[in-house]
């Protein structure tokens, strides 16, 4: 399992090396990754999230999600408290703050999970992104804005948030998409991981990496988002007894940890941009998390399987 999913990320960092290239060779500008970022967020995503639920509904199927709906509110309510009580010794900003809390769960998780234990266990990785997505569109917006005015019908209109009900109606009515259709969306949803990853490389492209690391701050966040707090959600799963609560439970929560390991939320960059709060800063952290990832992923289910 640590092999293949070493694999998988090492075709995904090729991925990233080719979209770099892509700005680089001044083929294509920076800004053009919003176009793709547009494909992925409003078409692609929302495909991956429907044809996950597109399954027979089992009693362990329902026990599953459960266990990962629950994960996934552990893990944030962990993420939230940690932060919170590190954010005055450390002097964490508020770009370094929601790159502790929120991870990159959807566009590079799903592609993983998919290419690793198959595209019938992306349903899981849902329920990660149904958590994050609430938080993520209020308390994230807030802290980089600093505008408290939280919008209930910007939050419930987001794309993703419309596909996890509609897969869920869909899931819960037991209601097969045509062949056609689901044919389409599967085609669809299997570019995530090229098209993110492409993303995540072109806005490299405009990044001084040598400069990049030499921010000292970096290293403190990246050491917070992919190796002490993945840590600690590591411990609980494993000796907890979580997983012998539903059938395939072990499965199930290493997909959760593979989420609560992921670098920080690509989305954070987009808000902090949006809101002209560091968000340079925001892509230098995105840069380096999704750099190191590729060794300490791995490592992580390593130690959660020993």
């Amino acid at each position: 399992m640590v092999l293949m999913l070493l694999e998988q990320i090492v075709q995904l960092f090729l991925c990233i090396v080719l979209g770099w290239l892509l700005v680089r060779l001044h083929l294509l500008k920076p800004e053009d990754s919003r176009v793709l970022s547009k494909v992925c967020l409003y078409l692609v995503t929302p495909c991956v999230i429907i044809n996950a639920f597109q399954l027979q509904r089992t009693p362990e199927l329902l026990q599953g999600l459960a266990l990962s709906l629950g994960a996934a509110i552990g893990i944030h309510a962990l993420f939230f408290i940690a932060t919170a009580l590190l954010h005055r010794p450390l002097r964490l900003t508020p770009v370094e703050q929601a790159s502790l809390i929120y991870t990159n769960s959807g566009n590079l998780i799903i592609p993983l999970v998919t290419a690793v234990l198959g595209p019938e266990w992306v349903i899981y990785c849902s329920m990660f992104q149904l958590v994050q997505q609430f938080p993520m569109w209020s308390h994230c917006r807030i802290i980089l804005s600093g505008d408290r005015n939280v919008s209930l019908k910007k939050i419930l209109l987001n794309v993703n948030i419309i596909s996890v009900f509609v897969g869920v109606l869909l899931f819960l009515l037991n209601l097969p998409l045509p062949t056609v259709i689901a044919g389409t969306m599967k085609s669809i949803a299997s570019t995530i991981g090229p098209l993110s990853m492409f993303v995540a490389g072109m806005l490299m492209g405009e990044q001084n990496l040598l400069a990049v690391l030499r921010i000292c701050s970096i290293w403190k966040v990246a050491f917070l988002r992919l190796i002490a707090l993945p840590l600690v959600v590591l411990c609980i799963f494993k000796y907890s007894g979580l997983a012998a609560l539903v059938p395939d439970g072990q499965s199930i929560l290493m997909i959760s940890l593979l989420a609560a390991s992921a670098p920080a939320a690509a989305n954070v960059t987009q808000i902090a941009q949006v809101y002209g709060h560091e968000g340079d800063y925001a892509g230098a952290i995105n840069v380096i998390t999704t750099l190191l990832c590729i060794g300490t992923m791995p490592l992580m289910v390593l130690l959660y399987q020993m």
